[in-house]
């Protein structure tokens, strides 16, 4: 009896051994399996595995939302062959979102195109109740010179004074870019609520300017300004269509609109002082409205002038195919 049952324990103990041993063998060969063969299939699948082990996460890689165009391009490109002098150009269609730049981040001296933030600091502080449209301005011409350090090389006037509304100010400043409109009413403002008002808009690009430095933008920061204007994001609804309507009435139109065909609907500032000539806008068209800015400094101002006049033309007809 002892004898059978120390042959039994013999038995069992020889097959846990065959099961040990088979154990080992079957996890030797998975080793050998992982060592020899799952690095070529990773090399000759990697997009495969890259499905199987990719997380369930969404991509935070942000889409796109500006297409820049290379028809476009040849078509501006041709209208700025034999250029002389710095441009720059921001073309976009609203609609579509196609677009050119060339030099959008170029910083010029602003001319008029800083009343543009005046106008805008304006009808904030008109829908906060701290000026009324009705209010009467009023400052001598010599105080506002000296205000503001007026280069007596560019000082239109000496004496006398200025009487304007708020209104009349707003209208003057922007639809014939009147100086002394634009200082009358920055002087009420205060020239560091315009800066402020930069700074809370995101137009990081641009300078009041100071004693010392003039008025600094870009055609970007312009563009960037009339875009938040065309959606809305300039204070009420109300202030942007008034700033809107202010842009269509104006009155200098030798340079974006000079070659568009009669009727179309334009709502631009100019700005022009020593060799810099700008102009930005934003063109109404049935196939997209878009937004036109080119700034310039050359030698010569006033073939600058007709230069943007084509490049904007260029941009025109490109639209309108």
């Amino acid at each position: 009896m002892a004898y059978e049952f120390t042959s039994f324990l013999e038995k069992r103990r020889q097959q846990r051994r065959n099961k040990k041993i088979v154990r080992i063998l079957g996890f030797s060969i998975v080793i050998l399996f992982a060592v020899f063969f799952i690095p070529g299939f990773l090399r000759d699948r990697p997009a495969i595995l890259g499905e199987l082990v990719k997380p369930n996460v969404k991509s935070t890689q942000a889409t796109p939302t500006i297409e820049s165009s290379k028809n476009l391009e040849q078509a501006v490109s041709k209208a700025l062959i034999g250029t002389q002098g710095e441009y720059a150009v921001y073309i976009k269609n609203l609609k579509t979102n196609e677009s050119f730049f060339l030099n959008e981040h170029q910083v010029f001296e602003s001319g008029s195109l800083y009343k543009l933030w005046v106008m805008g600091e304006a009808f904030k502080q008109i829908e906060e109740g701290i000026i009324q449209e009705d209010e009467v301005l009023s400052q001598d011409i010599a105080t506002l010179n000296r205000k503001f350090s007026i280069d007596p090389e560019l000082v239109e006037q000496t004496e006398g004074g200025i009487t304007l509304t708020v209104a009349q100010a707003l209208n003057q400043m922007i639809t014939i870019s009147h100086n002394y409109a634009a200082l009358l009413l920055t002087e009420k403002l205060k020239l560091s609520q315009v800066k402020k008002y930069l700074e809370d808009n995101g137009f990081k690009e641009s300078q009041v300017g100071s004693e010392t430095e003039p008025p600094k933008t870009t055609a970007f920061d312009t563009a960037l300004f009339l875009e938040k204007l065309y959606r809305g994001e300039l204070g009420s609804s109300e202030s942007n269509v008034k700033m809107m309507e202010l842009l269509k009435n104006q009155k200098l139109n030798k340079k974006l609109p000079k070659y568009l065909p009669e009727g179309t609907v334009l709502a631009h500032k100019t700005g022009e002082i020593g060799w810099f000539s700008h102009d930005g806008g934003i063109v109404f068209q049935e196939n997209g409205d878009y937004i036109i800015v080119v700034l310039s400094e050359s030698s010569v101002p006033a073939g600058a002038e007709d230069r943007i006049a084509k490049i904007s033309e260029a941009a025109y007809q490109y639209f309108s195919q």
